[in-house]
């Protein structure tokens, strides 16, 4: 069985990188999203009702509830968790010691607790994403750090190839989904190619270079999304072929796909957990063969690997001239590339009826394949019988559990297409039904359909002294606002309140009640919502305004020439109001929050907790520190400390002869 240690331990700590950020840029924004004067405080999630904590824990499992336990309100325990996400995250980055279960299952625990009193700001796939895959983490990292010497190396797990099918299977599932859900959509953009012509655009926080593939020509754009289809659609399900240069192949493919992303627009730690989740693709082989090109067959003779090659360069040709078929690719007199899609709604929906249960069934075939190696070698493997007898109960508990977590997977997957219900057995859905809640197996599907095909939407919420105006625009660090503003890079961290003012532009206020608690907090002036907006350039910096509205508008990046000539990036006009005037004094906003619980019945003072004083004081320290830096610029220089101790531990071990 080919070994993936070396490859599960790189995707072990690729896994806690993406842990490091997420838990990174969420401590940032938790007084300005959760604190007691925040958009949603999280003490409206933790109603206790003199409950026990085991009651308490039972209704809402997160480690919240036991701030009160060790001197700390919610908004404390919060900065708590987080931060202790950090430090588990940087060292299991640092040291692969430390990417054990006990760890991994902490990270897990303590961002599952946030999460559940995330509300609409945590809502997101990459969120639920995270947690499935470090619930996977937890099944794929060793029980305890093992010390092996180059003489003696340690014997491989042969359970390890089991639980690492899983990291697999939920790549396949991602992709698969992402790229199914567009089409059966029935979205017009997706069957006509024109998608990326929009999707620069209208995308949440684009970057500088989304402006400039935005005005790529049309030909390139339409190929461009046949592109993205096949990969996301064609290719994933060459992930479980026999061969392993296909699946490296396809690590390379799917790699390409997650970089161009991330250069066009910042999705925050999603690509890159991603292409951590890719690394699933790759075995000990490939790594071996890196340094001994000449000799790449790693062990095995040179016709056997070139006849995998022969294979490999076979599949991909006939996913290529497939490509061209069904997108009727072809080259016209001005020798650029024509193309449209040559089925109908009807016979792709024909087909994925066919493709789903056919997948699934590929899928059970390859982590069976899987199993049945893994329990002949723990009975074949030379070793004593109290040894054999304990590796083959190991292989049997982690075939177990990959079997289950295979069967629950189906559930959500199988909503693809109404026929995938015939593939669910009805004790599976059950047990989805009573784990659904711990996100241990999730549906994906990103970027359904096209927004913004008519403009892009942008809610821009002014504030005045007058209601006559004049008119002050509040600023944003980083979704589009001042047309003049250079889109930013900010991925891997995720500015919540910009991502969801931009799903609110997609819709109404009344269907986003968040916002009316974010307007109160600007006419009151908090300092801990204003720290999420741009401070440098906020139009009231002494005193609140008196009252505040929204319009929304409709941008367009500007055209090639004017870029050049007048030196901004967007173009907008206004279409409609978004939202009323509203002033602090008004009634009917004061009784919309209190019935959401954000601010306190009239007459009922603030709830307050009884904060330990000298943690407290180390808190709010830390918060003033990291306050004063840039939350990209903060990541990335955790992640690049991080990599200087990796570094330093390298130069600094003695080389063994």
């Amino acid at each position: 069985m080919t070994q993936i240690r070396y490859t599960r331990n790189l995707f072990l700590r690729g896994i806690c990188v993406v842990y490091l950020f997420a838990f990174a840029s969420f401590y940032i924004q938790i007084p300005g999203l959760y604190g007691e004067n925040g958009v949603l405080p999280a003490r409206t999630q933790l109603e206790n009702k003199g409950r026990s904590l085991a009651s308490n824990l039972q209704t809402k499992p997160t480690l919240l509830w036991l701030a009160p336990y060790i001197g700390l309100d919610t908004e404390y325990m919060m900065d708590v968790l987080a931060l202790m996400g950090m430090f588990l995250a940087f060292t299991g980055f640092t040291s692969q010691k430390f990417c054990t279960v006990p760890i991994l299952f902490g990270l897990w625990s303590l961002y599952y607790s946030l999460y559940q009193v995330g509300q609409t700001f945590m809502w997101y796939q990459w969120d639920i994403l995270l947690l499935e895959a470090g619930a996977l983490c937890i099944l794929v990292a060793p029980l305890r750090y093992q010390v092996q010497s180059r003489r003696r190396p340690l014997p491989p797990s042969p359970s390890d190839p089991v639980s690492f099918w899983l990291v697999r299977w939920l790549l396949f599932r991602l992709m698969f989904a992402s790229g199914v859900v567009k089409l059966t959509s029935g979205c017009p953009t997706w069957w006509g190619l024109t998608a990326l012509s929009v999707h620069f655009e209208s995308q949440c926080l684009p970057t500088p270079l989304a402006w400039y593939a935005h005005h790529l020509p049309e030909w390139f754009l339409k190929l461009c999304t046949a592109h993205a289809s096949i990969m996301e659609v064609g290719l994933p399900i060459l992930f479980f072929f026999p061969n392993r240069f296909v699946r490296y192949t396809g690590f390379f493919l799917q790699l390409f796909l997650q970089v161009c992303i991330i250069l066009t627009g910042n999705y925050n730690f999603f690509n890159l957990l991603t292409m951590c989740l890719c690394i699933s693709l790759l075995d000990d082989e490939y790594f071996r063969a890196i340094p001994h090109k000449k000799n790449s067959s790693a062990g095995t003779s040179r016709r056997m690997y070139y006849a995998s090659q022969l294979i490999n360069f076979l599949v991909h040709f006939l996913v290529l001239y497939a490509s061209v078929v069904l997108f009727n690719i072809r080259l016209t007199p001005n020798n650029t590339l024509d193309l449209n899609i040559a089925f109908t709604k009807q016979e792709f929906d024909w087909a994925l009826s066919k493709a789903l249960p056919a997948v699934i069934y590929v899928g059970l075939s390859s982590l069976t394949i899987h199993i049945l190696k893994a329990v002949m070698l723990s009975v074949l493997e030379p070793q004593t019988t109290s040894a054999k007898i304990t590796t083959l109960l190991s292989t049997i508990f982690y075939s177990a559990a990959a079997m289950f977590i295979f069967g629950i997977s189906i559930v959500p997957f199988s909503t693809l297409h109404p026929v995938g219900n015939t593939t669910v057995i009805p004790a599976m859905r059950e047990w989805h039904s009573r784990l659904d809640h711990l996100h241990l197996t999730n549906s994906y599907g990103l970027f359904r359909r096209m927004t913004g095909v008519g403009g892009r939407p942008e809610v821009i919420i002014v504030g005045s002294n007058n209601m006559e105006g004049p008119w002050k625009e509040y600023n944003f660090l980083y979704k589009p606002g001042n047309v003049n503003n250079t889109p930013p890079f900010v991925a891997p961290h995720q500015p919540r309140l910009d991502w969801q003012m931009w799903f609110a532009a997609l819709g109404t206020y009344h269907q986003n009640p968040w916002l009316m608690s974010l307007t109160y907090r600007l006419l009151t002036g908090q300092k801990e919502v204003l720290n999420l907006l741009d401070k440098a350039r906020n139009p009231f910096p002494v005193k609140p305004p008196k009252y505040i509205k929204a319009n929304l508008y409709h941008y367009h990046y500007t055209p090639w020439s004017q870029r050049w000539t007048g030196g901004s990036w967007w173009t907008r006009e206004e279409v409609r109001e978004y939202f009323p005037i509203y002033s602090r004094d008004h009634a009917p906003l004061l009784d919309y929050l209190r019935n959401l619980k954000i601010l306190p019945e009239k007459g009922t003072p603030v709830p307050s907790s009884k904060v330990n004083f000298v943690a407290k004081s180390v808190l709010d320290n830390l918060r003033f520190f990291v306050s004063h830096v840039e939350a990209s610029v903060l990541l990335w220089s955790i992640f690049m400390a991080g990599c200087v101790i990796i570094a330093t531990k390298s130069t600094s071990q003695p080389s063994r002869k």
